[in-house]
């Protein structure tokens, strides 16, 4: 039997007041306590921060809000473990990858309901984000025990080369919110499959969503000290994200956020001359050409523009459409939009988009739509807070997008498709490439030579060609 210390019991209210249904209150995968070294466990002076459903700013309940010290404790204890779980074999490690894999697809459900209270996502997409983190978790099961080595040619006779692969120790992950359980397991699972051991340190907005993954870790037999979870505030996040760039004892920092936060962490992570993986924001380009099936082009803007209600690093955020099927392209767009957009909590059945994450994403989703509106744009649908109040936002579509407003400049982050115009494809690849980020881009196209051309020439790091979504946050 798996130990109950830190399991929190929550009332369940109604539908359209529900804080997390009755299902999920009453779950022993509902956690209170934070995670290190197998044990669940509260921060040292024993300090709390409250986590909050989105979709009502009800309390779901609360969680350690650990500082430096505890931060410290943490990486002491995966450093110790480390040199214990580097000797296990491969075969040792996936198995329990793969029991663990198991564990999260017989709870998926669940899973996916606790995700849908704290981050806010619509429950089908909650529960699927849960299937896609088993993916992970499936997936280095397998790989980890392809971890070759290699032979080389020695320039003397007398010599042979080799090289191999080992882990390199421990390894710090920083978690968004907008795909808290995703992002845990890619990151994780490569490191344990390895021979690492982690200390994550999920978005204070979603903690429950690691946590109950370290309880069906836990089940799966994977050894206490391996994975470790510190929660915390926002206003702690700054002194624990160091601790993790900045500790000697630290040998690897995954970070998926904003660039000025990774811009932050990459300086820190010099210090000890880390090594450092980063996936920060984006600007993604969505083209649509004037060879391009509009009506597969609608559906695709419709799944890279409004999943997790435009919160993903992968949007279309930039959406350019040729000039002679401008028009046509945006009246399908409208007619799609409002047909299948709908708006409210996520536990409520045929919502499809949820609440923004918090009060402050919504002020920025509408100052960048009224910067918009300001200079020119059309609001064709949209365009303001939603009546439902809180952290909603109308899905909103606009045209007579240009470069000098803030919707091209910046991630959204938001339901707001933004439609340019353009006349000629080296016009659209210049616009297109404009921006500092590249993370991701996408176009529609039935021109193969064309096709060829602009996936070369996109300065992204992801192209999709006539293809909606990026296995990618």
């Amino acid at each position: 039997m798996f130990s109950r210390t830190g399991v929190r019991n929550i009332s369940a209210g109604t539908t359209g007041g529900v804080v997390v249904p009755t299902e999920v209150a009453s779950s022993r995968l509902l956690f209170d306590k934070t995670y290190v070294n197998g044990e669940w466990v509260s921060a040292k002076n024993g300090a709390i921060f409250e986590v909050t459903n989105p979709a009502n700013n009800k309390v779901i309940g609360s969680v350690p809000d650990m500082n430096a010290e505890d931060t410290e404790n943490a990486v002491q204890v995966a450093y110790k473990t480390f040199y214990t779980w580097r000797e296990t074999t491969a075969k040792e490690r996936c198995n329990i990858l793969r029991k663990w894999f198991n564990l999260i697809i017989e709870n998926q459900h669940v899973l996916g309901m606790i995700l849908t209270a704290e981050n806010g996502k619509p429950l089908a997409e909650g529960i699927g984000e849960v299937g896609y983190a088993a993916s992970f978790v499936e997936w280095f099961s397998e790989e980890g025990r392809r971890v070759y080595g290699d032979i080389l040619q020695s320039p003397a006779k007398s010599k042979k080369l080799m090289t191999f692969k080992q882990p390199v120790g421990v390894a710090g992950l920083i978690t968004p919110w907008n795909f808290p359980s995703a992002m845990l397991t890619r990151k994780a699972c490569p490191a344990i499959a390895a021979g690492c051991t982690v200390v994550v340190k999920p978005a204070e907005d979603t903690p429950y969503s690691a946590l109950a993954l370290c309880q069906l870790a836990e089940e799966a037999g994977l050894p206490k000290g391996v994975l470790n979870v510190v929660t915390c505030s926002r206003q702690n996040a700054a002194e624990v994200g160091r601790v993790l760039c900045e500790s000697p004892f630290v040998a690897k920092i995954s970070f998926t956020g904003s660039t000025t936060t990774g811009k932050l962490l990459l300086r820190q992570a010099a210090s000890t001359v880390k090594r450092v993986s980063m996936e920060l924001g984006g600007n993604a380009p969505f083209i649509v050409f004037d060879s391009a099936d509009v009506d597969q082009a609608v559906t695709g803007t419709m799944v890279s523009k409004f999943r997790c209600s435009g919160q993903t690093c992968v949007c279309a955020n930039r959406i350019f459409v040729q000039e002679s099927v401008h028009d046509a392209y945006v009246k399908r767009l409208t007619e799609v939009m409002e047909s299948q957009l709908k708006v409210g909590n996520g536990f409520d059945e045929g919502i499809t988009q949820g609440p923004l994450i918090n009060a402050k994403a919504v002020e920025k989703v509408h100052a960048m739509v009224t910067d918009a509106r300001n200079l020119g744009a059309t609001v064709v649908m949209g365009g303001n807070p939603h009546a439902l109040g809180g952290t909603f936002y109308e899905p909103t579509l606009l045209t007579g997008i240009n470069k000098d407003m803030k919707v091209s400049q910046e991630e959204i982050f938001g339901p707001v498709a933004a439609i340019y115009k353009f006349k000629t494809e080296e016009e659209v690849i210049s616009v297109a490439n404009s921006s500092k980020s590249g993370l991701a881009g996408y176009f529609y196209s039935r021109d193969i030579a064309q096709i060829w051309r602009v996936a070369e020439k996109l300065e992204v790091g992801m192209v999709g060609v006539n293809e909606d979504g990026m296995v990618s946050p």
